[in-house]
């Protein structure tokens, strides 16, 4: 049995579905279900005995406690975090409590469960946190990619509280001697990707027609990893990575953002053309910058491959057909995510580019 926080978020719920098409072992599935976690995610594991969904917030010491100590988990892999960048610019407190006060009261749930395992048990245990490369800040354009060593330099609200549960994580191991890993991943994409996200924000706007809004130039660059690849490394990590380590997982692929857009474009007029003919280049719209953006990110991941033997299996080009062929097969499911909050938060953040027109 693994415990599985934040399960039904974008990356952990394709970990869920990656881990039972598998493993025979069950997961335990710890979601809170904000706007960014969705059980229709999920909806395939309907009636799956291995699966066990609990609605709840890592930050809930008596509920993660009273799970721990029914299901005994060997493994706890933390996903549940706040995630988007521009959310944490006009909203910071939700991203402190979850990622930061969130992430401390889980450590101390699963130390005091851990304390109280037999020793072989004890020895077997394993807790992943699943973190970002924003913790690293920007790099100049002809900078070495970020490595495990590289310094914390944080420059959103976003990536300032997951460089602090980051250091929770490694203090709790350090002092505590709590059996941690830590993961550092590039942008994620794929399948069930909430739409306020690039790539997926710009396959949903150019099917309904709307403006493809791009932040200032277009021209940050940001290291792409197919999120089934970031699954197959977090398994990876947690069957054989050395306790107390970090390990970056990029997918090899940096990309400035307005090549991405270009590429989406170009996908979408060869599976899905426009009914005037017309490329759906046409919809490109260039907005504002948003406040502290960083300028790019690139994840050096040659210490994954060289210790555990992982690699990306996808390159760009094979994972981004993937996604955009998901989404076009999945409408029900981008309807569904689509709610008012979802639209009135999309026409805030866009507003110069008429994106939620």
């Amino acid at each position: 049995m693994i415990l599985v926080t934040g399960g039904a978020g974008f990356i952990g719920a394709n970990f869920v579905l990656d881990w039972l098409a598998h493993h025979d072992e069950p997961v335990v599935n710890l979601d809170k279900l904000t706007y960014a976690g969705n059980l229709h995610n999920l909806v395939s594991l309907r009636g799956d005995a291995r699966h066990i969904f609990v609605q709840g917030d890592i930050g809930d010491a008596a509920l993660v406690g009273q799970l721990l100590a029914q299901h005994r988990p060997r493994a706890v892999v933390n996903f549940a975090a706040e995630s988007h960048v521009d959310r944490s610019i006009h909203g910071p407190e939700d991203f402190i409590q979850t990622n930061v006060v969130g992430t401390f009261r889980l450590l101390e749930s699963v130390r005091g469960y851990w304390v109280g395992l037999d020793d072989a048990a004890r020895a077997a245990f394993r807790l992943l946190h699943v973190s970002t490369d924003e913790v690293y800040g920007s790099l100049e354009a002809a900078a070495p990619a970020f490595t495990e060593q590289h310094r914390y330099e944080p420059n959103s609200p976003y990536s300032a509280s997951k460089a602090a549960s980051d250091h929770l994580v490694r203090a709790w191991h350090h002092t505590f001697g709590l059996p941690v890993l830590t993961t550092n991943c590039s942008n994620n994409y794929g399948p069930y990707h909430f739409p306020e996200k690039l790539i997926p924000l710009m396959i949903v706007n150019a099917l309904a027609g709307k403006p493809l809004p791009v932040y200032g130039d277009g021209q940050q660059i940001r290291d792409w990893l197919y999120v089934r690849d970031h699954c197959s490394a977090i398994c990876r990590v947690l069957e054989a990575g050395q306790l107390g380590e970090t390990y970056n997982v990029g997918g090899w692929n940096e990309k400035p953002n307005i090549e991405i857009v270009h590429t989406i474009c170009m996908l979408l007029d060869e599976l899905c053309p426009r009914s005037d003919g017309q490329s759906y280049r046409a919809q490109i719209t260039y907005v504002k910058d948003r406040p502290g953006h960083d300028r790019r990110y690139a994840i050096d991941a040659r210490k994954i491959e060289r210790e555990l033997g992982w690699k990306p299996a996808e390159t760009f080009e094979t994972g981004i057909r993937k996604t955009v062929r998901w989404y076009l097969d999945n409408a029900d499911w981008v309807a569904q995510v689509q709610t008012g909050a979802y639209r009135q938060w999309v026409q805030t953040q866009y507003a110069e580019a008429g994106a939620a027109a």
